[in-house]
């Protein structure tokens, strides 16, 4: 069995996160999605708030979406530690599959134990617009042994960064732009 393992910051869960979901749910035997907490970004809401946002994406899915599903007990700082759980719930044949945006390319060698990452998940990475994929960045972790696959895929030219910035709804599928709306977030 293939599964992507989909961590998200979902800062909010725009058209792009359905995208990439959309995308993944056609390649993979099984797509695991969750809102993360990335220790290398700063939030601007809860967790549970952006749990919530995702489900409410998923929930708001497309028929070919059987095999997607929110799996935020997966939810870790420590990916490595998300990997082990992944393993635990699927098996050692799993063959797992972190799927990355190319915006975190350079932070990878910085993750934790992630030479011993390396050794246990392929590497998806998305390209985003507006971060081209640094082949530097993308060469070293070749060289530290990284199985990496460039996606492709390009989304659309949405992120969340942009929504808390502008407010462009057109960014958001509705159930999640009435969440944000009801509880008064991105003020």
């Amino acid at each position: 069995m293939r599964v992507a393992l989909f961590g998200t910051s979902a800062d909010p869960p725009t058209a792009g996160h359905q995208a990439v979901i959309n995308w993944l749910s056609e390649c993979y035997d099984r797509v695991a999605v969750w809102a993360a907490d990335n220790p290398f970004k700063s939030h601007q809401t809860p967790l549970e708030h952006r749990v919530a946002m995702l489900q409410l994406l998923i929930a708001n899915k497309n028929p070919s979406w059987q095999n997607v599903r929110l799996e935020q007990d997966l939810s870790s700082l420590r990916t490595l530690e998300t990997v082990e759980k992944a393993k635990l719930r699927w098996g050692n044949d799993a063959e797992l599959t972190l799927v990355i945006g190319s915006d975190l390319l350079t932070q990878l060698p910085r993750w934790y134990r992630f030479e011993d990452l390396l050794q246990q998940v392929q590497l998806l990475v998305i390209p985003r617009p507006g971060y081209a994929i640094d082949e530097l960045s993308l060469e070293k972790v070749r060289m530290l042994g990284a199985k990496i696959e460039i996606a492709n895929f390009t989304g659309p030219e949405v992120s969340s960064t942009e929504y808390r910035n502008n407010g462009d709804r057109k960014a958001l599928a509705p159930p999640v732009f009435a969440y944000i709306h009801r509880q008064h977030l991105y003020k």
